[in-house]
């Protein structure tokens, strides 16, 4: 059963690698792995990693965290060529004027922060989803996000090809760390869901600390 996994790189982040030793994560081996025990016939044919450039000004590491991200994106492209697909957004940093905290809420107390958001993640999953789906390029659409702004996307693709596809979903989230809930609009579309990613699934699949290629290896960020 030919298969594509649709990741949320924030959703990933947030919900299973931050504050982690697993941010070098081999995504392709690990959802292969998932997705097989879901199904032994599911045959892995493309992962779309969806995520945004690090702003080197706004990261805690600075141009380090941009060297980082940019050399795990060249790691996967590199181990995984015809496999991984990473489709960029952006991210917007704007002043804005918000409440200050404090309980009841007064309108006119507000501070003014950098407010930074990832744009373009959402679309562009649902977007490549839909028409995956519409030119029949798989037969199984996992989909590895807690965003129920993609809700949208799997219930049209449940309406429109329920005949010819199944829907998955793993929710990224660290099966140790309590306190983030699971989203059940999505899995109200799925076949299937799978609610967490255990510490040691994280922990076994990591990418080689080095990959040699034919200029200079990639190399495992230090602080990563």
């Amino acid at each position: 059963m030919r298969t594509i996994v649709y990741i949320d790189g924030y959703n990933l982040f947030y919900g299973s690698l931050k504050h982690s030793a697993d941010k070098w994560l081999d995504i392709v081996r690990l959802f292969t792995k998932i997705i097989h025990a879901q199904n032994p016939d599911s045959v892995l044919t493309e992962v779309k990693f969806f995520t945004a450039d690090i702003r080197a000004k706004l990261a805690t590491h600075g141009q380090d965290a941009q060297h980082a991200q940019a050399n795990y994106h060249r790691a996967l492209e590199f181990l995984y060529p015809g496999i991984i697909k990473i489709v960029k957004g952006y991210y917007s940093a704007e002043k804005a004027n918000l409440l200050a905290f404090q309980n009841p809420p007064d309108k006119s107390n507000r501070v003014a922060v950098w407010k930074l958001e990832e744009k373009q993640t959402d679309v562009n999953l649902a977007l490549e989803a839909y028409r995956d789906a519409a030119r029949n390029h798989a037969e199984q659409f996992v989909f590895v996000s807690n965003d129920t702004d993609i809700a949208t996307s799997l219930r049209l693709i449940r309406q429109d090809f329920n005949e010819h596809v199944k829907i998955g979903v793993i929710l990224p989230i660290r099966k140790s760390v309590s306190g983030r809930p699971g989203n059940t609009q999505l899995s109200q579309f799925a076949d299937w869901t799978r609610t967490s990613i255990t510490d040691d699934e994280l922990s076994n699949h990591h990418l080689p600390a080095k990959i040699p290629t034919k200029k200079k290896p990639i190399l495992k960020p230090g602080y990563w």
